[in-house]
């Protein structure tokens, strides 16, 4: 009896906790209204967690809400849905709190020769899909660059982990569908960044031979590759 007592005090208590929580958002929310009362307002996207730099606009719809503030507040250009942002990536981190304003945005271009590393040059190759990872190579991946010639017939991974900073379709439309979704078809424009001498050996493959890529991660085993012919394949 005397559990059965204790027991019903325990639930008695979680019950009157939660009514007094819901009292008080109540009140907060009511008080906010009254704060706002006669004032005009207007309704924002406001950042609700972290959002890193270099994030796809379309990645950022869980980390944001829409809040009413007064118009007074309203940062330059504050946006209330994220779609002008289509096809953009924050430029630098986004902090809790924030606004959602289109100056902390970037296209996704513009970030890839800001993130490209220090001191690399670019160079864009055009690629027909099959051979740039089916199609699903994106900016940011790191990517292998093989070359293949005819007279000899050789085929060898001259690069490892070549930084990809930009991928567009032939009519120059950036790629940013998700690496799941259907497949660009066609010849892709495949940005890398590299250094002088990798520059040379890249163009001197796409002018003579033939390239293709490969997706290869940082932690990609790079030891025992070598000038393949066919003598070599047979062995």
């Amino acid at each position: 009896m005397i559990k059965r007592q204790k027991l019903m005090g325990i639930i008695a208590s979680v019950l009157l906790a939660g009514l007094g929580t819901g009292l008080l958002v109540a009140y907060v929310r009511s008080a906010h209204h009254s704060a706002l009362k006669g004032e005009k307002t207007v309704s924002v996207l406001v950042v609700t967690d972290t959002i890193p730099k270099g994030t796809k606009a379309e990645d950022i719809t869980g980390k944001v809400k829409s809040q009413v503030v007064p118009a007074k507040v309203v940062a330059n250009g504050a946006l209330a849905s994220v779609a002008p942002l289509a096809g953009e990536v924050t430029a630098v981190d986004l902090l809790p709190g924030e606004q959602l304003v289109p100056s902390r945005f970037v296209s996704s271009a513009a970030a890839a020769k800001l993130t490209a590393p220090p001191g690399a040059q670019q160079v864009t190759v055009a690629l027909d899909a099959v051979r740039a990872l089916g199609g699903q190579v994106r900016e940011g991946d790191s990517v292998g660059v093989l070359v293949s010639f005819d007279d000899p017939e050789t085929t060898h991974l001259v690069l490892q982990k070549v930084p990809v900073t930009d991928v567009r379709t032939e009519a120059g439309v950036p790629v940013t569908s998700a690496v799941d979704a259907t497949a660009p078809t066609g010849k892709l424009l495949v940005t890398l960044a590299l250094d002088g001498p990798a520059v040379e050996k890249v163009v001197y493959g796409a002018e003579h031979g033939r390239l293709w890529l490969s997706w290869e991660p940082k932690d990609a085993n790079e030891g025992g590759t070598k000038v393949q012919s066919k003598a070599g394949v047979n062995v």
